[in-house]
């Protein structure tokens, strides 16, 4: 077996070994608890669910584009209220400035220093909520965060916490007012998704259920952070073979030669494997950061470029002249 070095979930101590069954259990049922929690707020969709928790352990952040009243807001919240840790919302309008996201160096005359107010963008979970209504220049502000993990602010690098996950929100119906998100923003989230309206049980019980405004309320922490951190380095852990990473880099290649996409997946914008480790045969060992015993059998959905939506829009449209 692969010596390598893990923390099982809930335990600060390192154990040395490949990924056991016990931590992949307990992985497991954390991962279980943290989406039935989200659950309450958040009815009949538990797929997505699962996919905005695979997120925050694969350390990516979470694009969510949908209709109004699809509970966009309803799920990062409930998503921010499951871990024990700070979260903040940022409404963004058109007169929202750079600094009103990253923060702001404040003169203090009685100390006759420079002090630095860090801004909302320094919290465990970050929702930014329509944020394609913000400037470019506003938007721009979240780019080195989202990529590097720090503010940098009058010359000075400034960390933000761990975890730390930016889930945005905008509405693809409004676009007056709007400003596009550019290529270089998409491809700094790991995914890209959309709740969609609820079935018919799930709104029902929300009908039923009318007389609680915010369902987010009911969701109360049941992780740590220290928790999150330990299932984020579990995840990291798993092992994908050679041919999945071949035909992961194959599947990037060509969306960049299909004729109807305008930019294909780029090596960051893809689920590319990260840092590789040395397994027993002294070959490098690629890994990627994805949630244990999460499976769904539907394909999943480009996220930076929307290639997919496009190639079903164009064969759509080559199925009708035919």
């Amino acid at each position: 077996m692969t010596a390598t070095t893990g923390t099982a979930p809930g335990s600060d101590t390192a154990t040395t070994g490949s990924l056991t069954a016990e931590q992949a259990t307990r992985f497991a049922s954390a991962f279980s608890s943290m989406a039935d929690n989200i659950g309450l707020a958040v009815l009949g969709k538990d797929h997505v669910v699962r996919l905005a928790l695979t997120c925050l352990l694969s350390e990516g952040h979470l694009l969510l584009e949908d209709l109004p009243g699809t509970g966009k807001t309803m799920l990062a919240r409930a998503l921010s209220n499951t871990i024990e840790g700070t979260h903040a919302r940022i409404q963004f309008t058109p007169d929202l400035l750079p600094t009103d996201v990253t923060g702001v160096t404040v003169y203090d005359q009685h100390k006759g220093t420079f002090d630095f107010h860090r801004g909302p963008i320094f919290h465990d979970i970050v929702l930014a909520d329509e944020i394609n209504r913000a400037s470019p220049k506003t938007q721009a502000a979240l780019l080195e965060v989202m990529e590097e993990g720090h503010v940098t602010v009058d010359g000075i690098t400034h960390d933000v916490p761990h975890p730390f996950m930016v889930i945005a929100t905008q509405n693809p119906i409004e676009q007056a007012g709007t400003y596009r998100l550019p290529e270089a923003q998409l491809d700094r989230f790991l995914m890209k998704t959309s709740v969609g309206y609820p079935d018919a049980d799930a709104t029902e019980e929300l009908l039923l259920g009318s007389a609680v405004r915010d369902r987010a309320s009911l969701v109360t922490p049941v992780a740590s952070r220290q928790v999150v951190t330990d299932l984020t380095r579990l995840a990291g852990e798993v092992y994908v073979d050679r041919a999945v990473v071949r035909y992961v880099r194959q599947l990037a290649e060509a969306s960049r030669e299909l004729q109807h996409v305008k930019m294909g997946l780029s090596a960051r914008g893809c689920p590319a494997p990260g840092p590789g480790r040395q397994d027993s045969g002294g070959r490098r060992r690629p890994h990627h950061r994805a949630a244990l015993g999460h499976h769904d059998p539907r394909p999943p959905r480009c996220c930076a470029t929307g290639c997919c939506s496009t190639r079903r829009r164009s064969s759509a449209a080559s199925r009708s002249t035919t």
